[in-house]
């Protein structure tokens, strides 16, 4: 009679739960058991090992994680698969439209490409930090196949490499997407985990601009006089809207007599809808804001000056509310708007400096006239003011400098003279 000692290794019977691990007959170790999977079921999983103990243990770790409610996943397919059932199934129904492109146009350059070939399952943190340094050091010339689309060979194609790298922005821009299509499939107990967010890239500079000073803003206001849009460039240095903001204006937004203006929708160009209205950027960016006289003014006459163009126009005019449009009524394009802007630049001698900049112009300014970040906040529609005060962190370490420079003034002064009364910083009142 066999006692369970004298019973062969593969043959030991186990405890109800515990799995089985068997030998196969290419000499490999097998064990198998029944772990949490999506949904609340329970699945049958296998895992493979040289040795009896190398199998078990991986059973084990398997048992343990299941035991902590981390069902196993279920993707069997690629990163590319996922990444394209994700933007057509989950992301097109929660981005903005031009955002999905953009993420699209990420997923289809660089995702795809560098970890696309991987399984989702399989995918580590590794493999991430192996991509984003790939991108870091790799000419996009080259890798992107760049130099075989030009009529004339450049380049490495020419044995001139000219170390076209990704910036530390468009990394970051990178990971993020990586990240939250990553996580939907966590939230979809496709994976247990998302891998991404165990790699660190570091937090990039911010994008330099060049705001205008104000002479070189007055110099700016100067030009457009006369211009049909000059209530645009006035409104926009004056409330630092976004171009999007301005163009999504109706008059229904508008109240002259009371002086302020409702921020609700912005106008942009899509690939799909062309001129479109949209809700606004953010939760936050949706506002109403007070508007300064002389852009009370300017807007009066412009909407005189509209009715002008209305009656030119007789019936070619297609007006729809909105308070800046073309001479015959319909709505302006942002790309259009840009080069009026820039025209309007080269009158006035200024600088080429981007649209957005008058936004920033704005903050600038305000900021330097010692207005409260706080207000500045909530006249821009930050989501957060920490946004307000990294965007324009250089402009609060000047007015600090010139704080200090007040301050060693009044230190290095006589002793027996009246101190100087410094008043506060940020404390003006706006007008």
């Amino acid at each position: 009679m066999t006692t369970p000692r004298d019973t062969p290794a593969s043959r030991r019977v186990r405890a109800n739960g515990d799995g089985t691990v068997y030998q196969r007959k290419d000499g490999r170790w097998e064990a198998a058991g029944y772990v949490l999977a999506p949904g609340n079921t329970r699945k049958r999983i296998r895992v493979y090992g040289s040795t009896r103990t190398e199998a078990l243990a991986k059973l084990t770790e398997r048992f343990a994680t299941s035991n902590r409610g981390v069902p196993v996943p279920s993707a069997q397919g690629s990163v590319a698969a996922y990444l394209t059932y994700w933007l057509e199934n989950v992301a097109i129904h929660h981005l903005r439209e031009n955002t999905h492109t953009r993420y699209t146009a990420c997923v289809d350059r660089y995702l795809v490409p560098g970890l696309g070939k991987k399984k989702l399952a399989k995918l580590t943190a590794k493999d991430v930090r192996t991509w984003l340094n790939q991108l870091r050091t790799t000419c996009q010339c080259c890798t992107r196949g760049i130099d075989a689309r030009r009529d004339q060979p450049r380049c490495c194609a020419a044995g001139q490499c000219c170390h076209k790298l990704l910036s530390p922005l468009t990394l970051t821009y990178l990971h993020s997407v990586l990240k939250s299509a990553l996580e939907h499939a966590v939230r979809e107990e496709e994976i247990p985990r998302n891998v991404a967010r165990n790699v660190r890239t570091g937090t990039p500079r911010p994008r330099r601009f060049e705001p205008l000073t104000a002479d070189e803003a007055r110099r700016l206001l100067t030009a457009s006089q006369g211009h049909r849009l000059h209530a645009l460039f006035e409104l926009a240095l004056h409330t630092g809207l976004r171009k999007g903001e301005l163009l999504g204006l109706r008059w229904e937004d508008l109240d002259l007599d009371a002086g302020t203006a409702a921020v609700r929708r912005t106008l942009q160009r899509t690939a799909a809808g062309g001129l479109t209205t949209l809700p606004t950027k953010t939760r936050a960016s949706e506002r109403r804001i007070a508007l300064p006289t002389r852009c009370v003014q300017s807007l009066k006459l412009h909407h005189e000056q509209q009715q002008r163009e209305h009656e030119a126009a007789g019936t070619t005019w297609q007006h729809d509310g909105h308070v800046f449009t073309t001479a015959q009524g319909r709505p302006i394009d942002p790309t259009n708007l840009t080069r009026t802007f820039l025209t309007l630049l080269r009158k006035a001698g200024l600088r080429r400096i981007r649209f957005h900049d008058l936004r920033h112009s704005t903050a600038t300014l305000l900021l330097e006239q010692g207005v409260e970040l706080v207000v500045i906040k909530e006249l821009l529609g930050h989501a957060h003011i920490g946004v307000t005060a990294t965007v324009y962190a250089h402009v609060r370490l000047r007015l600090q400098r010139d704080a200090i420079d007040t301050l060693s003034t009044a230190l290095d002064g006589p002793a027996d003279h009246e101190p100087t009364r410094v008043g506060p910083l940020c404390g003006a009142i706006v007008r």
